[in-house]
């Protein structure tokens, strides 16, 4: 079943869309049409499933426009705590490893006290099943360590910022690294590892004394050094920043954004030679924001990334962006986001729900009825519902990941719930 490029009917607004949205259209003039074609029929129940909707490079115009296709997850909570007396994991963050991602969070998952922990878990690239599910880091003399943010590198080595309390009476970040086995941490052999003073992260330049660093200590490194974007409860309504050369002693640069919103991610990309620096923030309530800057240092005002779905995840407390490639070369994707929430204002009954940012698809009957993908099943399936289990004849059409710019429509085609199709 053949695409038919739509430019024709399609009004150009370069307002919204911009222009890297007009060169990835145009390019679909010379390029042949994209096809459907019918792989399986094994679809989960209820649904027409369509692969192949992946997000593309990272455009940063769509994302400071506010215009972004995320897809819900149909595993909703994509993980949920284990069996066991203190269940509440949330505080993801998501690295590439060959051959899929290591998640780590922080949780109390399914243990028999309420101390945070530090965990991990792997998956493949489809994130479709996770296993290898550990304690990583335990608080030791503290009470809890947790909000973890990590970074991998390409010999297999992880670094990681989490918060660590009480350091006198107050939270503070502390800094963790892993050899290349990705399982001996800060030099010591075994997991899991146990906090150690000497792991706090000081930081000068700052009235770091009486600093409050609670779940806002997000980890990026370029040009040899660590960034460390931060808030501090003492000194709300502001994400701030420092930079180390070792992730424990750490100078501080600038205020970064002003406004509420506590910092829980930032990803770089480069997109030709420009370069986009994503952050993400939460505020312990039914949103997210995100935010895009030029230069890493001064951040414009957040917008609403996405809402609650029910009340299964109206209080969420942290996120981790999912991404594909290395964040100095072009091409590097933004596949979703993954976010700890859960049902009570008390923050202790999370868990980790995921959404992924999609080519939207729409089936569309030959009376008019519209089937949008409205579910996913990880970065690449997207979930379309149909009625009941009669077959309807219509035509797909496929939008950008900003859910606007229409790409292509198909020919007709009969389809039926429990066929999946890959689109080309």
């Amino acid at each position: 079943m053949r695409l038919i490029p739509a430019l024709c009917a399609q009004r150009l607004d370069f307002g919204r869309v911009g222009l890297l949205a007009f060169a990835f259209l145009h390019g679909a003039l010379a390029a042949p049409a994209p096809e459907m074609t019918l792989t399986t029929n094994v679809a989960p129940a209820g649904f027409v499933e369509v692969t192949g909707v992946e997000a593309g490079e990272f455009n940063p115009l769509i994302w400071q426009a506010g215009t972004l296709n995320f897809v819900p997850d149909l595993r909703s909570p994509l993980l949920a705590p284990r069996s066991g007396k203190f269940r509440n994991i949330y505080a993801p963050s998501a690295v590439e490893t060959p051959g899929g991602y290591r998640l780590f969070y922080g949780a109390w998952d399914g243990v028999p006290s309420g101390n945070d922990r530090i965990y991990s878990a792997r998956t493949d690239t489809r994130f479709q099943d996770f296993f290898d599910r550990h304690m990583v880091i335990v608080p030791g003399s503290y009470t809890h360590v947790c909000n973890v943010n990590a970074l991998g590198a390409e010999d297999g080595s992880f670094t990681l910022f989490a918060t660590v309390y009480p350091v006198a009476n107050l939270n503070k970040p502390a800094f963790f690294w892993s050899d290349a086995t990705g399982t001996n941490w800060n030099g010591l052999p075994g997991e899991p590892y146990t906090v150690q003073a000497r792991d706090v992260v000081d930081i000068s330049g700052y009235a770091y004394a009486k600093a409050d660093i609670n779940g806002m200590n997000v980890m990026l490194r370029e040009s040899g050094v660590y960034r460390l974007y931060f808030g501090d409860f003492r000194n709300p309504g502001g994400t701030f920043r420092a930079t180390s050369t070792d992730g424990k002693r750490c100078t501080f640069e600038a205020k970064v954004l002003n406004g509420p919103g506590f910092v829980n991610d930032v990803k770089k990309f480069r997109v030709g030679a420009a370069t986009y620096y994503l952050m993400g923030l939460h505020e312990n309530g039914a949103r997210l924001w995100q935010t895009v800057s030029t230069n890493g240092l001064a951040f414009p005002p957040a917008r609403t990334l996405l809402t609650n779905l029910d009340t299964a995840d109206a209080f969420i407390v942290a996120l981790g962006w999912v991404v594909r490639g290395s964040q100095e070369s072009p091409g590097r994707k933004l596949l979703g986001v993954l976010y700890g929430a859960g049902p009570v204002s008390a923050l202790d009954q999370n868990s980790i729900y995921a959404r992924w940012l999609q080519r939207r698809v729409v089936l569309v009957a030959d009376d008019g009825t519209r089937h949008p993908g409205t579910k996913a099943l990880g970065p690449d399936r997207q979930l379309l519902a149909l009625p009941n289990a009669r077959p309807v004849t219509g035509r797909f059409e496929v939008y950008a990941e900003d859910g606007e710019t229409l790409l292509g429509t198909s020919a007709p085609q009969t389809v039926r719930i429990g066929q999946s199709y890959r689109l080309r």
